[in-house]
């Protein structure tokens, strides 16, 4: 009897994936939660891995996701995090919010891996408070060679600072070092030359009668 439950069984499975065809069933698969059976029925790449993602198989399915050509950004996004790419991650989450901002999951999961890249620390150039700390507490300071920081510099009499004028104001390396060391002076000469400016072209605002 079992035998031949077996071979009926057998014989309406055949019948089914005559009917409908593989995908159909690969999918009714996946719905189901049978990954494995997805495998054996499917040749769907983003499909495939899907169901290797969800068997835990992740490289697997990171490199059939990198293998789509599109649709399968947020997959691969999850498969790069679940193999230990997480900064390439971020990005691919960044893609999938570009097309689709208020995709609340992407960004959730954006914010989880994002604490997982390490943070990039750039290369200091002697700008910042803590030269003026230094200087405060009585210790010399001077530029020096992140480098090298033992080697010798040759410092000059000669003020090379170049001044600061409305004419041309631009937040580059030289605009920075012109400034002193304090805080809010480049807002501050940032507003005045762009007033400057507007005086010169005729299309600022009268003075205020009492000023603030």
């Amino acid at each position: 009897m079992s035998r031949r439950v077996s071979l009926v069984l057998a014989a309406l499975a055949l019948a089914v994936i005559t009917l409908f065809g593989s995908p159909t069933l690969a999918r009714l698969a996946w719905l189901a939660g049978m990954p494995r059976a997805v495998l054996l029925l499917s040749d769907d790449a983003g499909l495939r891995g899907a169901a290797l993602y969800r068997l835990g198989r992740y490289a697997e399915a990171d490199a059939l996701f990198a293998s789509v050509p599109r649709g399968a950004t947020y997959n691969r996004a999850a498969s790069l995090a679940a193999t230990g790419a997480h900064a390439l991650s971020v990005a691919y989450y960044d893609a999938v919010l570009f097309a689709d901002r208020w995709d609340g999951e992407a960004r959730a999961n954006r914010a989880v891996v994002q604490r997982l890249v390490p943070p990039v620390i750039g290369e200091a150039r002697g700008h910042g408070r803590i030269g003026v700390i230094v200087a405060e507490a009585g210790t010399e300071v001077a530029a020096f060679d992140t480098e090298d920081p033992d080697a010798p510099t040759v410092i000059s009499g000669v003020n090379h600072r170049r001044p600061v004028d409305a004419q041309a104001v631009r937040a580059d390396a030289g605009w920075l070092d012109a400034l002193e060391d304090a805080p809010g002076t480049y807002l501050q000469r940032r507003i005045a030359a762009e007033y400057d400016a507007r005086v010169e072209a005729g299309v600022s605002h009268p003075p205020e009668p009492v000023p603030w």
